[in-house]
């Protein structure tokens, strides 16, 4: 990609009464003033100021109008890209947008890449890296938690601290170094080890503090997975169905009618729930039935939360004859037991071994909402204010491992007296580490691994 053309791009989604075309780099104001006429002025986009809006027509070659638009103008370095920059906000059609697009590209324009504008703003200087991968996030988010975890980064939480991070290693590294410059006088001593340590500690806490919150920041991201364990007919699929408030899953009196993994997702209380409807667990001889059981296993591996379903109607002798099938995987999960068919069952209420238990009738929504709430209670997520600091992002999450390992490398070196030049070695790798989130060393491949994830347009 060459930061030198001038990049047009379709910015809003279809089927929309409005439509933006994106214009972004050099010519950006030249190119699209050739192709707009305004109405009631006679002055042409590029004598026009900053941050203003032109009223006029989009005409093509012949003269003949394409639309009645509203065009703004940006100047660099004061735009989103931090080129020239024009925005032409025109009738919805796809039509339309195809052939203002198609004039762009006629006067000298080029199509945008995927995430171009965003990667330009990087490139630029108006943002540095973490805070363009949360503009990706941003436009991704379903829930108030991912938007505002998104927006928290976006407006550069997450680059403060690791601003502070690096400020604090660079003054050890520096106190580490200058001793270095003088180490044929041995008299000398800048700082003793004992605050070194100290101040190593401090930074050691708070890179464990930001690498220890994406487990929940991922949870928040992704949502939490929730497995729908149970025996054949024992009714999870119609509680999938309860659950999501949609027939999503086949419900049959049929044993064995669900013989594969079936997602869907719900947001309670603002936080993202992927549940996983699975096969019904029994001995079969079917070969597909049972691959749709191992798969089952899979995924109570994967999942944080487990519901087990059972038909209270068969008795808590049944119930544990199932739970022994599955206890060796539930191990560090939270579990639900849910009770099903209790409003046709007379059978007392039996206890599990793990987890709590809660009486439903997912075929009438009995008892649906107190089982989201002990969802809501397992999830155990932080409340997300304006300004907390959660890493989601999995390229964050390990750069800020090796800089642990980093930092912890240097906190041995200084409790056992190392020599200052392999400390000064570690420092400068957790300094690295951290600016590689901000994008101070990031390579091209990573930028184009980045960057392609994203949407046309942004």
């Amino acid at each position: 990609m060459n930061q030198q053309d001038t990049i047009c791009a379709i910015a809003t989604a279809q089927g929309g009464a409005i439509g933006i075309v994106r214009v972004s780099g050099p010519d950006a104001v030249t190119l699209t003033d050739r192709i707009f006429t305004p109405i009631g002025s006679t002055v042409p986009l590029t004598e026009r100021k900053p941050y203003t809006l032109a009223f006029g027509h989009i005409k093509n070659c012949k003269g003949e109008i394409i639309d009645e638009v509203l065009v703004s103008v940006f100047r660099a370095p004061h735009s989103y890209t931090g080129e020239d920059a024009t925005e032409i906000s025109c009738h919805g059609s796809a039509y339309i947008l195809q052939q203002v697009m198609h004039l762009l590209i006629g006067q000298g324009c080029r199509t945008a890449m995927p995430g171009e504008y965003t990667q330009r703003a990087f490139l630029n200087g108006k943002m540095d890296l973490s805070q363009a991968e949360a503009v990706a996030d941003l436009i991704a988010s379903t829930s108030e938690a991912t938007h505002r975890l998104a927006m928290n980064q976006m407006r550069g939480g997450f680059s403060r601290e690791l601003a502070k991070l690096r400020n604090q290693l660079l003054h050890l590294t520096s106190l580490m170094e200058l001793e270095l410059d003088f180490s044929d006088h041995e008299e000398l001593e800048f700082a003793d080890r004992t605050e070194l340590q100290a101040l190593a500690a401090q930074i050691e806490q708070l890179i464990s503090h930001l690498a220890n919150s994406f487990h929940a920041g991922n949870a928040i991201k992704n949502g939490i997975p929730v497995a729908i364990i149970g025996e054949t007919n024992a009714g999870k699929s119609t509680l999938l169905n309860a659950l999501v408030k949609e027939e999503r899953a086949i419900v049959s009196d049929i044993h064995g009618t669900t013989r594969d993994i079936i997602e869907d997702t719900i947001s309670l209380n603002g936080i993202t729930f992927r549940f996983i409807d699975t096969a019904g667990i029994r001995q079969t001889q079917d070969t597909i039935e049972a691959l749709g059981i191992e798969r089952s296993f899979q995924a109570i591996d994967r999942a944080q939360i487990v519901i087990l379903v059972c038909d209270k109607s068969q008795g808590e002798s049944a119930f544990q004859a199932f739970y022994r099938q599955v206890a060796g995987r539930l191990e560090g999960k939270q579990v639900i037991v849910a009770l099903n068919k209790c409003d046709l069952a007379d059978t007392p209420t039996f206890l599990s071994p793990q987890g709590t238990v809660i009486e439903i009738s997912a075929k009438k929504g009995q008892n649906i909402i107190a089982l989201q709430e002990k969802l809501v209670e397992f999830a155990a997520l932080p409340d997300i204010q304006t300004g907390d600091v959660i890493v989601t992002n999995a390229r964050h999450y390990e750069a800020l491992i090796h800089a642990l390992a980093a930092i912890r490398r240097v906190q041995e070196g200084l409790s056992t007296n190392l020599s200052g030049d392999f400390i000064s070695q570690d420092l400068r790798e957790c300094i690295f580490h951290l600016s590689d989130i901000v994008g101070d060393v990031t390579t091209d491949e990573v930028l184009g691994s980045i960057f392609e994830h994203f949407c046309i347009g942004k």
